[in-house]
C-alpha cells in the first residue's frame, strides 16, 4: 500500500503522477507498459479534478495505490464533500470535461465513495495486471 499527502495544486496533481510511476516500477509494473501507462493516465485526470474540482482552500489531496487481488487499485481522496460525477462526453471542441470519461474508458471498474472520516469523497479506479502471479511471487524474493 502506498498513501502520499499533496498539495490540491497543479504542482501536486503532476507529482503524484510521477509517485504513482514509481511505485509501481518498485512493485515490478514496468514504465512504459500498458498498466503503468493507463495507471499514469487515470492518476493524472483523478488528481487534476481533486485539484480542480474537489479543492477546499487549506486543505490537501490523498493519493493512494495497493496491488489487490488481480489488480492495482488508485484512490484519490479530496475534502470537497458533494460528489457531482458526470460522465457524459463533452462537446467536440469543448477544452474541458474528458477527465472521468478517460478513467471511464480505461478503468476495468471504478467507483465514488464518501471520505472516511468526512467530509470529502474518494474516487477509486483498479486496472488489471496481466500476469498478476508473476508479481507475487518477484515480491516475494524481497
Amino acid at each position: 500500500m502506498f498513501t502520499q499527502r499533496l498539495s490540491a495544486t497543479p504542482r501536486g496533481a503532476r507529482l503524484a503522477r510521477h509517485l504513482a510511476l514509481n511505485q509501481l516500477q518498485e512493485w515490478g509494473i514496468p514504465h512504459g507498459g500498458d498498466v503503468s501507462d493507463t495507471v499514469a493516465v487515470i492518476v493524472a485526470e483523478l488528481a487534476a479534478n481533486a485539484v480542480t474540482h474537489g479543492r477546499v482552500p487549506g486543505r490537501d489531496f490523498e493519493l493512494g495505490l495497493s496491488l489487490v487481488s488481480g489488480s492495482v487499485r488508485v484512490e484519490v481522496t479530496d475534502t470537497r464533500e458533494e460528489a457531482v460525477i458526470d460522465v457524459r462526453r463533452p462537446r467536440p471542441l469543448a477544452e474541458a470535461g474528458r477527465g472521468l470519461v478517460l478513467v471511464d474508458a480505461l478503468a476495468d471498474r471504478w467507483e465514488v465513495v464518501d471520505r472516511q472520516p468526512p467530509p470529502g469523497k474518494t474516487v477509486r479506479a483498479e486496472v488489471d495486471v496481466p500476469g498478476w502471479l508473476g508479481l507475487l511471487r518477484r515480491g516475494e524474493g524481497r
